[in-house]
């Protein structure tokens, strides 16, 4: 099992735009404060330039936590987009073929993607409208498709939603389709776990929900977010870390950014989070697994 020295937290999102105040960047070793990471010359991070700081920038032994779906479900039907002939066997295959199919979308952009002819019928988009194939037949639910890692996030009680859904203020299929893309143009720099094996030494990415690591610092799922340094600090305190200087407000990606660095350098060292029970083989490199939801 790595023996990580650095963490690192990206809040991550899928608005357009050349720059986007939903990315926040967090950074802790093994022990000290968490900092935010800023651009250099700008006030907000773009997508690019993240994608640059994981090829090029990363401490060594670094953990990044991602805050965004590495995939969508498969499991549950057997393929990404059941019945079209040209759904992608796993999940490397889904980024290359969103990147793709985005060529022309500028800064890592999906709109292209969801707007596709024959893929806009799996999801559920703006302006009422939702494709034929959002739901399974016979879906127990009208949340649409999940993956087997969302179930667990649900048992460990939090609220997930489908990387289909692309509408509401809680959805992440968006910022999981841009993610999507910059996973793809990562290509090999560096492992995307559990999609690629777990190395011994080196950087490694990973998918994370930050509202798990709230919960793990004593708040409840729908108290997640956290908009002052005062309740931030109360909660890094939970996790063992110092307090993060400031006060009053603080913007909610930040604050979730710094919180979940801190949970990723108390949460890395657990074996059991390496080994989900219901992490197969096959989900590993289809659906992929979002670390902390054992």
């Amino acid at each position: 099992m790595p023996r990580f020295r650095h963490f690192m937290a990206i809040d991550w999102s899928g608005a357009l735009g050349p720059r986007q105040k939903g990315i926040a960047v967090a950074l802790c070793g093994l022990e000290g404060t968490p900092r935010l990471l800023r651009p250099e010359g700008h006030a907000c991070w773009s997508r690019a330039e993240v994608l640059d700081l994981l090829r090029r920038g990363l401490p060594e032994d670094t953990l990044v936590g991602l805050d965004l779906g590495i995939s969508l479900p498969f499991a549950d039907a057997g393929a990404f987009f059941p019945e079209w002939a040209d759904s992608p066997a796993d999940a490397r295959a889904l980024w290359a073929l969103i990147d793709t199919i985005c060529a022309n979308d500028d800064h890592l952009a999906a709109a292209s993607f969801v707007d596709h002819l024959e893929l806009s019928a799996y999801f559920r988009r703006h302006g009422g409208r939702e494709g034929a194939r959002f739901h399974l037949p016979g879906a127990a639910h009208r949340r649409g498709r999940m993956r087997v890692t969302e179930e667990a996030q649900a048992r460990a009680g939090c609220k997930p939603y489908s990387n289909f859904n692309l509408v509401g203020a809680a959805q992440v299929g968006k910022s999981s389709l841009t993610g999507m893309r910059l996973l793809h143009r990562l290509g090999g720099a560096v492992p995307v776990w559990p999609i690629d094996p777990l190395p011994q030494t080196g950087p490694v990415v990973t998918e994370i929900y930050t509202t798990l690591a709230a919960v793990a610092a004593g708040r409840t799922a729908s108290r997640a977010k956290m908009t002052d340094h005062a309740a931030l600090n109360d909660a890094l305190a939970v996790l063992g870390s110092p307090p993060v200087e400031g006060i009053g407000p603080i913007d909610d990606h930040s604050a979730d950014a710094l919180l979940t660095a801190a949970w990723l350098r108390t949460a890395a060292p657990r074996a059991d989070l390496w080994k989900p029970a219901d992490l197969t083989a096959e989900l590993a490199r289809t659906e992929g697994w979002t670390f902390g939801a054992a």
